[in-house]
């Protein structure tokens, strides 16, 4: 009897063993998805402020194209308010938590793939590269129609001046949400338009998202042992891999901002000829805006993409650790 006593559980002991139980029945790829939707959600919450003002700065909304990055956050706050730092977030998040979790997810599955099917290529980080591309663009694909809304809703300010040569002009659209977005922009376009600017996304998210995984497995694998779980130091190698590969890839991400915020019949409000592809679109922007308006905002992009790669990289790795994802292969 009284061993019996002895053995029994607690009711919290009894619980944690429950949670460990059903922790460990997840599918592993289940756990990564889990872990890759919650560094996205924190990663893009945390640096919402700056990719409204960045969105903003490419898509030379008017009012704010001769403004620089604390002129364009204080002006924002004044027609808007903090919560209009946070405008088109909901959409964002919406979209980076099924991006942020396939991205994880299929970068881990294409990364066994590979090694498992194709030998000669060794095990370095050529793997890390190859994965994160094809990764890249699965995730894109999936999710792209969120990312048109979240730059439609960001792109609108409301009460914002809109005139051109004295004359009072007014937008294509204004939008209520998400679903409003869509609905108007399905009528507008059809399915074709819910893809508008998916081109430039793709050209740019195949080595940005390849090289952003293979800088920082390459920068992980150079920290000696006693310093892998340091916060500090994951911290400092996203920032550096999302640092570099975001530089190389930003232009695309400039002509692809201006596609999503033209609409199908109305009039172009970006001073440049209707943009239909990649490369025309990146000619088109440097003959008519000049050739910074590619890098318009790179520097704002800097202070955003350091922080939010980095939370990412650290969050999904913490993440996977809490939930007990096993060592992937070498």
């Amino acid at each position: 009897m009284g061993s019996t006593q002895g053995s029994a559980m607690t009711p919290a002991a009894a619980a944690a063993d429950v949670d460990v139980c059903l922790v460990d029945l997840l599918p592993v790829y289940v756990k990564e998805l889990i872990a890759g939707g919650a560094a996205g959600a924190f990663s893009k919450t945390a640096v919402a402020p700056f990719e409204r003002v960045k969105i903003i700065m490419q898509t030379r909304t008017e009012g704010f194209n001769s403004l620089g990055i604390w002129q364009s956050l204080k002006k924002l706050k004044q027609h808007e308010g903090v919560l209009g730092f946070f405008k088109g977030n909901g959409a964002s998040v919406l979209r980076i938590v099924p991006y942020a979790a396939l991205h994880f997810m299929t970068y881990e599955q294409y990364r066994c793939w590979i090694l498992n099917n194709c030998s000669a290529l060794g095990t370095g980080p050529v793997i890390d590269l190859l994965a994160g591309s094809a990764a890249g663009g699965t995730a894109v694909m999936c999710t792209y129609p969120l990312d048109l809304a979240r730059t439609k809703l960001a792109y609108q300010v409301a009460n914002a001046a809109q005139t051109r040569n004295g004359l009072s002009i007014s937008r294509e659209q204004t939008y209520a949400g998400i679903k409003d977005v869509f609905g108007k922009v399905y009528k507008d376009g059809g399915i074709r338009s819910l893809y508008r600017g998916v081109g430039p996304t793709l050209i740019g998210i195949l080595p940005y998202a390849g090289l952003k995984f293979y800088i920082y497995e390459e920068l992980k694998s150079r920290v000696p042992e006693d310093y892998k779980k340091s916060v500090t130091l994951r911290l400092s190698c996203g920032a550096l891999a999302g640092l570099f590969g975001q530089t190389l890839t930003y232009p695309l991400d400039v002509v692809r901002r201006q596609m999503q915020v033209q609409s199908q019949h109305s009039v172009n409000q970006l001073d440049v000829p209707r943009i239909t592809g990649s490369f025309q679109g990146f000619f088109a922007i440097m003959h008519h805006q000049g050739w910074r308006q590619l890098f318009a905002g790179l520097s704002l992009n800097y202070m955003k993409v350091v922080p939010s790669v980095a939370i990412g990289f650290t969050a999904y790795d913490m993440m996977k650790s809490a939930l007990r994802v096993p060592p992937r292969q070498a």
